[in-house]
């Protein structure tokens, strides 16, 4: 189609992911406006993220096969609701049945903004921050309504570039800032030929985790040892173990499944790893939701366990269009009937991808995890201590502890890949 007439416009979410262990190092906090936040919005809020993040799963299990599996709910999320918040008729109904997030305005936004004030909060004894931003077109105008929105309640500061005679350096740009963003761990978030000069506005979202385990494994305890994948094979890993007196945890078994909670310095945030029984986790992925989780975590106990994890370290990348058309937000990636007329006054945008990438590693020490988001919108119980033994696949899960909100979900099916 020639580009003089192409009435329709391109928006393409990017994310990305990292996660590895290291220290801490303080970051400035980015404040937005969370006036008229309450503990059932922000409540309410997570609820939305946490069933996102598990239909999310099962939509990525299915296209994923016996691969592991890694991503940020959260930083999806955020993304696809600033996009939704310039959604309009159709288009805004299927992205906040996929989304789940509350229909009502006020109680959307200043909770929202609460969730990034808490992650950006100071004087922590980890490393946690995120953020946002616009990036249009020069020539492109934003509503003022919309601009503000964003800024206000998001904190996306906006950028102007220049698609149509700079493409590549405006690519740069904002993956440098993604960068930046992620401590230098997601690199080349947008891919070459993605921005052109039908490109209007990029919404960019990042979050960074770094932290170390309250209770460390010791190098020297680690060995390698017998791993059954997803796929029946057997390999070796390197084998961290935490025992003795001092290895105390919350910690949880079923008749299928094991839950151990491992939390981090400062313990706001934790690992969860749920571990099948047997090497039959598929069972498991089946039958969880955030209900199940929930059930799960009022009956952990803190009590002695023995502890053998892996060292993993993979990457992973999503094209999403497919997976969220398949979840019901279909009307959005076609204009018409898209309509985002909340962002510049016409029915002339529609989303032209979604992408997300990851990178986790973890050691003996913690957890070390970053994510970034760009929107890109265009023209067109025993007496005997229990063992915990992670020798088969098993899903993980990092959350804030005081509300259970899930900012990174993954599944280990071969730590050696």
């Amino acid at each position: 189609m020639n580009r003089k007439i192409l009435t329709s416009g391109i928006i393409v979410i990017i994310i990305a992911l990292v996660v590895f262990i290291s220290s801490c190092v303080k970051e400035p906090a980015v404040k937005v406006d969370d006036t008229g936040w309450t503990l059932e919005g922000v409540n309410t809020v997570v609820n939305a993220n946490n069933q996102f993040a598990f239909d999310l799963y099962s939509q990525f299990k299915e296209e994923s096969k016996d691969e592991n599996i890694f991503f940020s709910p959260y930083s999806i999320s955020v993304a696809l609701t600033m996009t939704y918040e310039g959604a309009r008729g159709k288009t805004a109904e299927e992205m906040q049945s996929v989304l789940h997030i509350p229909e009502n305005a006020n109680l959307r936004r200043a909770n929202f903004a609460k969730i990034i004030n808490e992650i950006n909060k100071e004087d922590k004894k980890y490393k946690l921050h995120t953020a946002n931003a616009l990036w249009p077109r020069i020539d492109f105008r934003l509503l003022e309504e919309y601009q503000n929105t964003i800024d206000t309640y998001y904190g996306g500061k906006v950028t102007r570039l220049d698609y149509a005679r700079e493409a590549e350096k405006s690519r740069q740009i904002i993956n440098s800032w993604v960068e930046d963003k992620t401590e230098d761990k997601i690199k080349d978030l947008i891919p070459p030929g993605i921005l052109n000069p039908d490109t209007v506005l990029v919404l960019t979202n990042a979050i960074y985790f770094k932290g170390t385990w309250v209770l460390q494994f010791d190098p020297k305890d680690t060995r390698d040892e017998d791993f059954t994948t997803s796929a029946g094979q057997t390999v070796k890993v390197p084998m961290m173990r935490l025992t003795g007196e001092d290895a105390e945890f919350n910690y949880v078994e079923t008749d299928e499944v094991q839950i151990l909670e491992m939390p981090y310095e400062g313990e706001d945030l934790s690992m969860l790893i749920i571990l099948p029984k047997e090497n039959n986790l598929e069972k498991i992925e089946e039958s969880i939701t955030p209900e199940k989780l929930s059930e799960w975590k009022n009956i952990l106990k803190k009590q002695r366990v023995d502890i053998f994890i892996p060292k993993f370290k993979f990457e992973t990348k999503y094209f999403m269009v497919d997976t969220l058309k398949k979840m019901g937000m279909v009307s959005a990636f076609n204009a018409p009937p898209a309509d985002f007329s909340g962002m510049d006054g016409t029915k002339n945008l529609k989303i032209q991808n979604v992408i997300h990438q990851a990178f986790v590693e973890v050691n003996e020490e913690g957890t070390e995890i970053a994510a970034a988001t760009a929107v890109i919108v265009g023209r067109e119980s025993v007496q005997i201590t229990p063992v915990f033994r992670a020798d088969h696949p098993f899903i993980f899960i990092i959350q804030q502890k005081d509300t259970g909100n899930i900012l990174f979900l993954g599944r280990v099916s071969d730590p050696t890949k």
